[in-house]
């Protein structure tokens, strides 16, 4: 396979009231950037996240890695826990960093899409109902959607939710996290895979199936702009 002409750049983004750091990967003709929200107790640094980033990368999509989380609060949060379940601060974090996507010169004018493990997913939902007019997709993997409580009723964007076929718990939560979700929805149960997606081959099946979601929900076509109202 031959190598992707990508652009790297690792920096310091302002969000709100703080500065995160994010690792930006945008391949040549990019057709999507996809912004990823990691689960509770995890970082840019996550290998699940980054493995499935390296193969949206070969897809043709941009990524993005931030951590969600300041060097201050994620020594705080592993001693307490404090900040993993506090999905309204991840989502206004996340908001923030789609909006910076827009201006960013290698990024504007892509569609994103937001990809949330575990805890990250809630606040992926969340953050699409705030920025309806940016985010155009969403994919959850092993997600808490319950975590967003009503504002799955304002998720109007695609969304894919992978679960995998032990983590049995969870995979009941997202199935009544369906009924409250208003756009196109489907549930991807992986086999044989637990929570984590550790067994030989359920990783990458989660790869393909996003990678695919997000290739026929980003790529601009004519006509698809503007089909939702921006949230106040």
């Amino acid at each position: 396979m031959n190598a992707v002409r990508m652009n790297l750049e690792r920096l310091e983004i302002p969000a709100v009231d703080v500065v995160l750091e994010a690792d930006v990967a945008v391949p040549r003709q990019a057709q999507g950037v996809v912004l990823f929200a990691h689960g509770s107790g995890s970082s840019r640094h996550s290998p699940r996240n980054r493995y499935v980033a390296g193969e949206l990368q070969r897809a043709g999509l941009a990524t993005i890695l931030a951590d969600l989380l300041t060097p201050a609060e994620e020594r705080v949060d592993i001693q307490t826990g404090e900040f993993r379940f506090d999905i309204g601060r991840l989502a206004i974090r996340l908001a923030a960093l789609a909006d910076w996507l827009a201006e960013h010169r290698p990024t504007a004018g892509l569609r994103v899409g937001l990809f949330g493990a575990s805890t990250g997913a809630a606040a992926a939902l969340v953050a699409a109902a705030a920025r309806p007019a940016l985010m155009k997709a969403v994919v959850s993997r092993g997600g808490r959607p319950d975590l967003a409580g009503a504002a799955l009723q304002s998720v109007h964007q695609p969304t894919l939710l992978i679960v995998g076929e032990r983590d049995s718990a969870v995979l009941n939560l997202n199935r009544e996290a369906m009924k409250e979700l208003r756009g196109e929805t489907r549930l991807e149960i992986v086999p044989d895979a637990s929570h984590l997606f550790e067994e030989p081959g359920t990783l990458e099946q989660v790869a393909h199936l996003a990678g695919e979601w997000f290739l026929r929900h980003l790529p601009q076509t004519p006509g698809r702009e503007g089909d939702a109202p921006e949230s106040p």
